[in-house]
């Protein structure tokens, strides 16, 4: 009570709005209650809301000039059942990428197909569960969910092949308030970015699409359809990226709390250089710190916007998270807000302002 008692009402109403999107069950291929959220959220502020065959949640602010897709995926990653063996023990398969060592000792949910809550678990493996000595780290195929039920038992409860599991974590601040935790902050922070800049822009000078994609984790597959479908003359991916601020590396990377990141290179693509130029352009005018990466693994929904039909101009603008690929993350607020900042300031420039790519009127 004492720490909620030192922020405004704004703040812990920006804090409880982040706890109930990083605590949502949402993995991929099962983000409905996270659709449902943002959905919540968003009334009253967009022109239009619907929800498109695969399950992507796409708002409009309706605007002249060109149109804009500013994208966050709901997805999380997480893992499905499968197989039960005869002693009870739970094999399962990773939904997205995890780091298996980040992964024992995890307590776990597990959800029914009709995605109720059916029982806890704990993640383990022969030695640990033994308590003997471990003489090397284990393989993925070498854990197990341990419920202390029998596979008859687990059958009762409704638990089989294609079950989801998710790991139990809370949305908590760490330090200090500014220093938030919690497992899905990949990409429940960007949904949240998205959210506000989407109640904070009263005009929109060019029609403005907000899509909240899914399954971005196992393949990309919501940025997709929907940039496919909406056509857009210019897009951006809204999320996360890992901290490289440990004290184990002489030469720091990206950190926490120093400012949004835009992503320049990928395992992917290549962003659009002239896109990039005018991000940097803008936070330097509106003085918002930013950071800049080149990355050799992983891509985002911006590579699907950037392939699509004759190719679309797009970036990403990335949060630091540490511990990024695991099953609890941590980030910073002042990163988060001015992520916000950033995005509002990029969407309220004015058509004569866009970087010669991203002219094309319809």
């Amino acid at each position: 009570m004492a720490i909620a008692s030192r922020r405004t009402a704004r703040e812990t109403q920006v804090m409880r709005l982040l706890k109930t999107l990083t605590e949502a069950h949402g993995p991929s291929g099962d983000e409905a209650r996270v659709r449902k959220i943002i959905q919540e959220e968003l009334k009253g502020y967009v022109d239009e809301m619907r929800v498109d065959r695969l399950g992507n949640l796409i708002a409009r602010k309706k605007g002249k000039g060109n149109r804009v897709m500013v994208a966050a995926h709901m997805d999380e990653i997480g893992l499905m059942v499968k197989k039960i063996d005869s002693e009870g023990h739970i094999k399962f398969s990773t939904v997205g990428g995890i780091e298996p060592v980040t992964l024992i000792g995890q307590s776990v949910r597990i959800y029914r197909k009709r995605g109720t809550l059916a029982c806890f678990g704990i993640i383990t493996f022969a030695e640990l569960h033994e308590d003997h000595e471990i003489d090397e780290m284990p393989d993925l195929e070498d854990l197990y969910i341990d419920t202390g039920l029998s596979k008859v038992a687990l059958e009762r409860k409704g638990i089989d092949i294609g079950c989801y599991v998710i790991a139990r974590h809370h949305f908590k601040t760490l330090g200090n308030d500014n220093i938030i935790s919690g497992k899905a902050l990949d990409d429940r922070l960007g949904c949240f970015a998205l959210i506000e800049v989407a109640r904070r822009l009263n005009k929109a000078p060019r029609d403005i699409f907000f899509v909240f994609t899914v399954q971005e984790e196992i393949g990309l597959y919501g940025a997709q359809i929907s940039t496919y479908e909406l056509d857009p003359d210019w897009g951006l991916a809204v999320d996360t990226i890992n901290a490289e601020d440990s004290d184990e590396f002489t030469t720091k990377g990206v950190e926490m709390g120093k400012g949004p990141t835009i992503l320049v290179k990928d395992a992917d693509i290549i962003t659009n250089k002239e896109t990039n130029d005018w991000i940097a352009a803008v936070a330097k005018i509106k003085k918002i710190p930013l950071q800049l990466r080149v990355e050799e693994e992983g891509t985002t929904d911006a590579t699907k916007m950037f392939l699509s039909r004759e190719a679309i101009p797009a970036t990403t603008i990335t949060i630091p998270v540490r511990n990024l690929h695991s099953t609890v993350g941590i980030a910073h607020m002042k990163d988060v807000n001015n992520m916000i900042e950033l995005v509002l300031a990029l969407l309220k420039r004015p058509a004569r302002d866009l970087p010669p790519p991203m002219k094309r009127f319809r």
